[in-house]
């Protein structure tokens, strides 16, 4: 089995593409070298163990050298495997938002949520979700430090896409590793796709998360789904006004028929009238329209805008 593609980013930092659904380009890990080691950053679901293993492998990295895993929020798409590779990295530690924390020690409500969502394909779309060892997890909250070679990664609180979402900024590189606070932008996509999922999507933090992301002015943006976004923190502008627009097309949607279906077709004919896209709707594989309209239609319910009771 070839080794997943392992791009060179400048300065020892590399791309993993953990080849998510046997499909190039949608799922990345990020490695950044240490003083005495390495750092990765999202581990992607269990189902995506293997191909993590060989590419970080093929990064000619040795599996005891990983010092520190970190990953963006505990989505099964960023750290469903997270427990599952703990022992595969012996000499790891294991850092997520403290919020999290708890999931990852017992998925149980994470394998629930994924199973509503998914429904019958979502144990053979993630893995087995299996338990972190709560003794070698670090909670994080945002301002902490560890030590890149070069400079540092600095851990900022990017609340919004999920109350557990975090970004990373190299300082030695100036590049954001967004994770999903600055959406979905595939390989030769024509256009970025937002990210806004339920559960616990919440616009308001999401922008504010943006802004704080913006004021690190970085050189680079670095996305999960996938890799690296053009124009900077233009980009990161950019990708607020998108999610605007398709926030106006649900919630005009919504008011008009407040069911999932209906919201996701408006948000598809909406983004297709831009134009096609060179990938189709490969994007939907990570980020799909009814996920949008769900996780939409869940946040104007909980803020009254549809003419209920907020919740």
């Amino acid at each position: 089995m070839p080794a997943p593609r392992v791009v060179d980013l400048g300065q020892g930092r590399r791309l993993l593409d953990l080849d998510f659904r046997d499909t190039e380009g949608l799922v990345a890990a990020y490695l950044l070298p240490e003083p005495d080691g390495w750092a990765l950053v999202e581990t992607g679901p269990t189902s995506c163990r293997p191909a993590l293993l060989r590419a970080v492998a093929a990064a000619g990295v040795a599996p005891a050298e990983v010092r520190d895993v970190l990953v963006t929020h505990i989505h099964l798409d960023h750290a469903g495997g997270l427990g599952a590779i703990a022992a595969e990295f012996p000499n790891a530690r294991l850092h997520a938002h403290e919020l999290g924390v708890p999931h990852l020690i017992d998925p149980t409500r994470l394998v629930a949520g994924a199973r509503r969502v998914w429904g019958e394909g979502s144990d053979r779309l993630w893995g087995p979700v299996v338990p972190t060892p709560a003794d070698r997890l670090v909670p994080l909250r945002g301002g902490e430090e560890i030590p890149l070679v070069g400079g540092a990664l600095r851990v900022l609180a990017t609340p919004g896409h999920a109350k557990h979402h975090l970004a990373f900024f190299d300082t030695a590189r100036k590049a954001l590793l967004a994770g999903d606070g600055a959406g979905v932008l595939l390989e030769r996509a024509s256009r970025v796709r937002p990210a806004v999922p339920p559960p616990d999507l919440d616009l308001e933090q999401l922008f504010a998360s943006l802004e704080a992301m913006r004021r690190t002015d970085p050189r680079q943006v670095l996305l999960s789904h996938f890799g690296p976004a053009p124009e900077g923190p233009t980009f990161l502008t950019t990708y607020r006004g998108v999610v605007e627009r398709w926030r106006d097309v649900a919630l005009a949607a919504a008011r008009e028929r407040p069911e999932p279906n209906y919201v996701a077709e408006r948000l598809r004919e909406h983004d297709l009238a831009t134009g096609p896209s060179p990938t189709g709707d490969i994007a939907s594989l990570v980020s799909g329209y009814d996920l949008a309209a769900q996780g939409l239609l869940r946040y104007f319910q909980r803020h009254g805008d549809l003419g209920g009771t907020a919740g």
